[in-house]
């Protein structure tokens, strides 16, 4: 029998169709329960695989956003697992640890066997996912991870990750990020000879994180659809970390998705003028906004709370980023266990059929839902399989 709540008919479409979600950085908060993500001297300690081993994710885990019982709730179908490297990891330090996090994932497909299904290619994921489990592919998030090197990038390609993201919250040798001082202007000449291989062996470029001339400039370069795994709309809060709606434009010509985020700071205008007044703060202080693990420590510290953020934030990026850049250009990146907080509404990760439900209150139809909550996604993935056994 057909469910009658919104809630409920969400859950009965993400049965039919996976929900795909971008980015979710549940391997590094592994690493960090398991104490193996001290960074100070720009090294780790242990291999990274102990967080798979010491943290039960059958059970509850109020310490983190995403565990096994509330992805069932929240009717996750694929999703795309972060293997992401900090950058104050730079050079040797930081291939060796995004390989670390790569083994992590796959040792916890190999824990896990009857709730993850590793995927290399939108055949694989389709496969995992109606056989009731979450296909896990792999993002590597930040171009610092393959130390410049072209031969890194094609052995992350070999052992299946399937997108990077150019750079994370610090340029890159060769690309500009979207929270530092400009270097590059967008892409060097090796940036774009990046991209043309990221191209050729069929592993998505990811436009978050880079600078508005970065994402221009790869979109000319790309000749493939790209993805902005887990961003949100410039024109609705103004953070660098968004996305303009010029560059919204440009994803119905290259096929791309942007796949929309639910970070606080990036959602919610009030939140994102907190977060500017907390970065002036840091700045006095002597501190960059830009360094996580700085970041947190002050926010721990300052007496200035942050504003309310709820899912009816995020239906606005949703909406917005539908009308510029159509409906089949949009996606769910949530970002979950990478930031402290979610939106009251989307805690965690069983709050996707709330958003689906709430989307479906205000009209839109279950064929555009499904192409939201992973069509899209899947497409780009699918377009990006042609270069598998290169």
């Amino acid at each position: 029998m057909a469910s009658t709540t919104l809630r409920g008919r969400a859950e009965d479409l993400l049965a039919r169709v996976p929900l795909v979600d971008g980015h979710n950085d549940l391997p590094w908060a592994l690493r960090e329960l398991a104490g193996e993500a001290q960074i100070g001297e720009k090294s780790t300690a242990g291999d990274g695989s102990s967080g798979a081993r010491q943290v039960d994710l059958r059970v509850l885990q109020p310490a983190l956003q995403t565990d096994f019982l509330r992805s069932r709730q929240g009717r996750l179908g694929m999703q795309f697992w972060s293997v992401w490297v900090p950058c104050a990891l730079a050079g040797d330090a930081a291939v060796t640890t995004v390989l670390e996090q790569v083994e992590l994932v796959r040792e916890l497909c190999a824990r896990y066997p009857d709730v993850l299904g590793l995927a290399t290619t939108a055949d694989e994921a389709e496969e995992v996912f109606r056989s009731g489990r979450i296909a896990s592919l792999l993002g590597a998030e930040g171009g610092h991870s393959i130390n410049s090197s072209l031969g890194a990038l094609r052995a992350l390609r070999r052992l299946g990750v399937r997108y990077m993201t150019l750079t994370h919250n610090e340029n890159t040798p060769w690309a500009d990020s979207a929270t530092d001082t400009p270097e590059h202007g967008g892409l060097t000449p090796f940036g774009v000879e990046v991209v043309r291989e990221m191209n050729r062996v069929g592993m998505i470029v990811d436009l978050s994180h880079v600078a508005e001339t970065t994402m221009n400039a790869a979109l000319d370069a790309s000749t493939r659809p790209v993805l902005f795994t887990h961003s949100s709309c410039r024109a609705v809060a103004d953070h660098p970390r968004n996305v303009p709606d010029a560059v919204l434009e440009r994803l119905s010509a290259n096929g791309g998705v942007c796949m929309i985020t639910f970070v606080p700071a990036f959602v919610s205008p009030r939140h994102t003028a907190w977060d500017q007044r907390m970065k002036e703060a840091m700045a006095e202080a002597g501190l960059r906004h830009n360094d996580l693990e700085a970041r947190e420590r002050f926010q721990r510290t300052w007496d200035v709370e942050p504003p309310e953020v709820t899912l009816d934030d995020v239906v606005a990026h949703v909406e917005h980023a539908r009308e510029v850049a159509g409906i089949d250009h949009i996606g769910l990146g949530g970002d979950y266990d990478g930031v402290p907080t979610q939106p009251t509404g989307l805690e965690d990760v069983s709050g996707y059929p709330d958003l689906i439900g709430a989307l479906l209150g205000r009209g839109w139809s279950e064929d555009d839902c499904a192409k939201l909550a992973g069509a899209n996604a899947l497409r780009v993935l699918r377009d990006n399989d042609s270069a598998h056994g290169w």
